[in-house]
């Protein structure tokens, strides 16, 4: 099989600053103050072309992490990860500047992503009709509810036609018609072949839509394979976990 993402040994860590003061002596001295947060630690798996795999853990478990070093938003601080060709992520804002139009910004992220203005003036009729929040496209985003951020932003990762699809708790916003609107598009992505990456509270989402999980708690793998194995092993743990808090 042909592997579409190698994630080998990724971490990523952050520093907790008790103050502002602390922050800045830390950019200006190589002191290495505040706390090391480890959001992502010795992460390591690879995907195959086609996989749909859901990444499950609570909050907290480093998912919304994992899935901006996928996309290449953010960097890991140690190990490496390959993805073999363009990767869109879906998450509320993601890439979308909120003093800018919602055409504005579907311009600027299709340039950002490499497409010509000719290519972006073709896609754009595309992308505004799929978004379909009316005249808000040309009102600036900061006036956006996050089920239209929601919109604009699904519909410019999905009309890209990326090859690795991430998409981040990005249909737990916006009404139940462009949920299954969205879900039809990545349904057809399924059927073509793409990779996708699937973060969801549901449990029944990511059985019904997942091949396989990936299980992180605390940054940390815990179970990697079958969705019928992780999952229900997911759903034990959060069982427990919740029996047990006061």
């Amino acid at each position: 099989m042909v592997k579409s993402v190698i994630a080998q040994h990724v971490t990523k860590v952050y520093r907790m600053y008790q103050s502002t003061s602390q922050r800045l002596l830390d950019l200006l001295l190589p002191l290495r103050t505040g706390e090391e947060f480890y959001a992502l630690r010795d992460v390591s798996f690879e995907a195959d072309k086609g996989d749909v795999i859901g990444i499950v853990g609570l909050n907290g478990s480093g998912k919304s992490t994992l899935c901006n070093i996928i996309a290449g938003v953010i960097q890991p601080t140690a190990g490496e990860i390959h993805v073999d060709g363009q990767t869109s992520l879906v998450a509320i804002q993601a890439g979308l500047s909120t003093e800018l139009t919602g055409r504005e910004n579907i311009e600027q992220k299709c340039l950002m992503l490499g497409f010509s203005k000719k290519e972006i003036r073709e896609l754009e009729s595309e992308i505004v009709e799929f978004a379909d929040i009316g005249p808000f496209i040309d009102q600036p985003v900061k006036n956006y509810s996050s089920g239209m951020r929601s919109r604009l932003g699904f519909a410019i990762s999905v009309c890209v036609d990326p090859d690795v699809l991430v998409v981040d708790e990005a249909l737990s916003v916006g009404d139940a018609v462009f949920s299954a609107k969205c879900m039809d598009k990545m349904n057809d992505f399924k059927r073509r072949g793409k990779t996708i990456f699937f973060i969801s509270h549901s449990m029944a989402q990511v059985k019904s839509f997942c091949e396989k999980a990936l299980w992180l708690d605390r940054g940390v793998v815990r179970a990697y394979g079958d969705v019928a194995s992780v999952v229900p092993e997911y759903e034990r743990f959060v069982k427990q976990n919740r029996a047990s808090a006061p």
